[in-house]
């Protein structure tokens, strides 16, 4: 399955264009809007995949199978190279730079989240295999409010190849998956509603769900103009750094005017207006 083919994007498509195509086949395909759940899932996975950019490279230039990559010669060179040499060797002391120089490695993961658990937080519990080869649970509560890309550090989780050396780091990147209804700027959610130009001459109430499936009336005056912006305070993120307080959820309003007028309406329309 190519990635690029499932979102309909050339392979030199921009990050921009990559995400545009994204939110209109998941719009189209999302099962609870009756769409195909295995179509779905590889518009996911694609997107995953090509939206990240070292995930990107991998996937488009896949190292050979088979080729494995060894610290060191072969078993024995040193002791041999220090005989011929008589304990030394036209390469210098290489060898006893690179033991000096070993250290357990830091490692870098990553894994995604919906913006609803960015919204409430995560205990993340994932398996990993170390370097080592040794098989690792690792817990995470990512915290209410995460942003996209954030890293969230381990300490002394990582690398534990060499035992008598301190432990590396995990560093643990989070991407928050886009969403359906809202886009994020900074705390505050954006969304829109669309509203019939008679109600938007008239004014009316509307009724808004939240990120956290809240039932809110949305007051709307009359004489409201297309593309204005409303806002209600403390339905947007919770603020990372201080989750007592939440940013705002803003509403776009998209004004609709009606195709299926009948001409009754339409002169009562013309009496009041003319």
């Amino acid at each position: 399955m190519d990635h690029y083919n499932t979102l309909g994007v050339d392979r030199s498509a921009s990050p921009e264009d990559i995400k545009r195509a994204y939110r209109k086949l998941a719009g189209q395909h999302h099962p609870d809007k009756g769409g195909d759940t295995a179509k779905f899932q590889q518009i996911e996975e694609a997107y995953r995949t090509l939206s990240d950019d070292s995930k990107r490279q991998q996937y488009d230039n896949p190292m050979p199978q088979g080729f494995h990559f060894n610290h060191g010669g072969p078993h024995g060179f040193e002791d041999m190279m220090a005989q011929v040499f008589g304990g030394g060797h036209p390469f210098g002391d290489i060898f006893g730079q690179r033991r000096q120089q070993q250290q357990n490695r830091t490692l870098n993961i990553q894994t995604n989240i919906t913006l609803e658990e960015a919204f409430y937080g995560k205990d993340l519990i994932a398996n990993l295999q170390l370097p080592s080869g040794r098989n690792q649970t690792i817990e995470v509560k990512i915290p209410e409010g995460t942003f996209d890309g954030v890293t969230l550090r381990l300490s002394g989780m990582g690398d534990d190849s060499f035992p008598h050396l301190p432990r590396g780091d995990i560093h643990l990147t989070v991407r928050v998956e886009p969403h359906e209804r809202f886009q994020r700027q900074g705390d505050d959610l954006v969304t829109s509603i669309n509203l019939n130009c008679i109600d938007a001459i008239l004014g009316k109430t509307e009724t808004i769900t939240t990120i956290d499936n809240k039932q809110i009336e949305l007051k709307i005056a009359p004489g409201i103009q297309h593309g204005q912006i409303l806002a209600a305070a403390g339905y947007g993120m919770p603020k990372m750094n201080d989750t007592r307080f939440k940013g705002r959820m803003l509403i776009e309003v998209r004004i609709v005017v009606p195709k299926d007028l009948n001409d009754s309406q339409l002169n009562k329309l013309r009496e009041v207006y003319r």
